[in-house]
């Protein structure tokens, strides 16, 4: 029976969810990000997410959870996974190399004043490092998503949100919850108001 072991899991990502509770740096660097992506979309900019692996569908779910809906039905947020059609990815890593995956796709479809997500458990991902560069010639606003060292990418990213946590799977459920916590306040900010319209 595997009773001890599915307790363990629960009660060590409660832990980490604890911890991140706990450190108030954490929380006011999460709501300053999202004042930051809720004041680009108010003009007219968007997001863009990506990573690799479990991080990739990290990106996925986040960008869906902007342009669809959250809690409620509103107009939709313009947010690109960057980690989606597989032409372009293909493309790219024929012709360019993995290390250029994201970065190529930002110079395509970036602007300045646009919000980029970076999301990496390690902090070291080349490719998502690659793209944090070119965010930075570009004017692109950069946000990473990581584990409590913050790798590389914390000395490279405008903002950078640590999982305390050097555990993956922990650290990846972390980063889901704060992509919701970012979703729920923008949506709230921008239109609080369509709660009420049925």
């Amino acid at each position: 029976m595997n009773f001890n072991l599915i307790k363990s899991q629960v009660k060590e990502s409660i832990s980490v969810k604890q911890a991140l509770l706990e450190d108030s740096q954490q929380i006011d660097l999460i709501n300053e990000v999202t004042s930051i992506i809720t004041s680009a979309y108010k003009l007219g900019n968007k997001t863009l997410l990506a990573g690799n692996g479990g991080s990739a569908a990290d990106a996925q779910h986040i960008a869906g959870e902007f342009v669809s809906r959250f809690y409620f039905d509103r107009p939709g947020l313009a947010s690109i996974a960057l980690t989606t059609d597989t032409s372009i990815i293909t493309a790219i890593g024929n012709d360019y190399g993995y290390e250029k995956l994201f970065s190529r796709q930002l110079q395509a479809l970036g602007k300045s004043g646009d919000v980029f997500i970076g999301i990496s458990t390690s902090g070291n991902s080349p490719n998502v490092i690659k793209a944090f560069e070119t965010c930075k010639e570009l004017g692109i606003i950069t946000v990473g998503l990581t584990g409590q060292n913050g790798g590389k990418m914390k000395d490279i990213c405008d903002y950078c949100i640590k999982v305390p946590s050097n555990e993956t799977p922990r650290i990846q459920e972390v980063h889901i919850l704060i992509g919701h916590i970012i979703c729920c306040i923008v949506e709230e900010e921008i239109f609080g108001e369509y709660k009420t319209v049925k």
